[in-house]
């Protein structure tokens, strides 16, 4: 089992190998007691690539959803390419 602050800061990598940027958190179902994403906060090399505007104060971060993951280790790897990263929204 890994915990949170283990988790925050492990890059985050797609299928094409762009690494977008870095756990931030969680997103959490406390009903059912899941985790639904994790947040990852963008580098701004993603953040250009993707298009999403940098706020003035922080950096963009994204929600990611937990079958989007496909293995977690010193680096999560996700099991989709940067370009399908693009139709993620931005966390609340």
């Amino acid at each position: 089992m890994v915990s949170l602050k283990e988790l925050t800061g492990r890059k985050v990598v797609t299928t094409d190998a762009f690494a977008i940027g870095e756990v931030d958190g969680v997103e959490l179902d406390l009903e059912k007691g899941n985790i639904t994403h994790i947040r990852v906060d963008l580098s701004k090399e993603a953040a250009n690539e993707l298009r999403f505007k940098k706020p003035f104060m922080g950096n963009v971060v994204i929600c990611v959803p937990m079958n989007l993951i496909q293995a977690f280790g010193h680096v999560i790897n996700l099991n989709v390419p940067l370009t399908q990263i693009k139709t993620l929204k931005e966390c609340q």
